[in-house]
Parts: C-alpha cells; sequence; structure tokens
C-alpha cells in the first residue's frame, strides 16, 4: 500500500525546518504569508501555521517559492531522516 505521510504522520517534510527558518528571520506567520504573497504565492497565516505543524502538503511549486522567500535551497528543507 502506498503511503504519501511521513514515518512520524506529517504531511509534508519541510515544516518543521519551515518554522525554524521563519523564526530565525523574526518573522511571524502573518508577514511570511505577506512575503509569499509579494513573490505570487497566494497563501494565508492559516496555511503557514498547517504546513509549519505538518497537517497541510505542500507542492513543488509551493516549495520553490517558499525557498525564495527564505533565501534558502531546497535541500536544506527537504532534509528527511528514514523513519
Amino acid at each position: 500500500m502506498f503511503i504519501n505521510k511521513s514515518g512520524s504522520g506529517m504531511n509534508n517534510l519541510i515544516g518543521e525546518r519551515l518554522a525554524e527558518k521563519r523564526k530565525g528571520l523574526k518573522l511571524s506567520q502573518k508577514k511570511f504569508a505577506d512575503r509569499l504573497q509579494l513573490l505570487g504565492l497566494d497563501v494565508d497565516k492559516n496555511a503557514i501555521q498547517r504546513i509549519e505543524c505538518g497537517k497541510r502538503f505542500v507542492t513543488d511549486i509551493e516549495l520553490t517559492y517558499i525557498c525564495k522567500a527564505l533565501d534558502t535551497d531546497p535541500n536544506e528543507l527537504l532534509q528527511w531522516e528514514n523513519e
């Protein structure tokens, strides 16, 4: 059977690292969502919260915008320990 969640039950692999990076930049979830919207990605604070806690899937397009907004490489967010 195909499983599309991480071993811990999360719907994405980037949530925790996204939160760490965002907090390191001293950006609130609202400010980060605003930054993404300025780049052209239509998300709100609630979407950011759901991504960070692993309740929301992240598309490759969203990942591209998130990395651009954080000035980081996707590999930094996608580091995954096989659980």
